[in-house]
């Protein structure tokens, strides 16, 4: 019974560095989908606000251009 304890002990503390590493992992997704989102919206923004006479769809590469990035990553 003893073994048995220990071998599920072993395997909660393995469940839980698992666990660990799994909610880091989410945590910088989802630091990085609310970045992504930030910037989408000031993309948004700034294709409505160049385009505010038009009725053209607006160009998201628009702010990427002026940044210095690029959309492809």
């Amino acid at each position: 019974m003893e073994k048995f304890n220990s071998k599920l002990y072993l395997e909660n503390c393995y469940i839980m560095q698992e666990n660990e590493k799994l909610r880091k992992t989410a945590e910088l997704l989802n630091q990085e989908n609310q970045a992504l989102l930030i910037e989408l919206k000031k993309k948004l923004a700034a294709a409505a606000s160049a385009s505010a006479s038009s009725s053209s769809i607006p160009d998201l590469n628009l702010s990427a251009s002026k940044s210095g990035k690029s959309s492809k990553n």
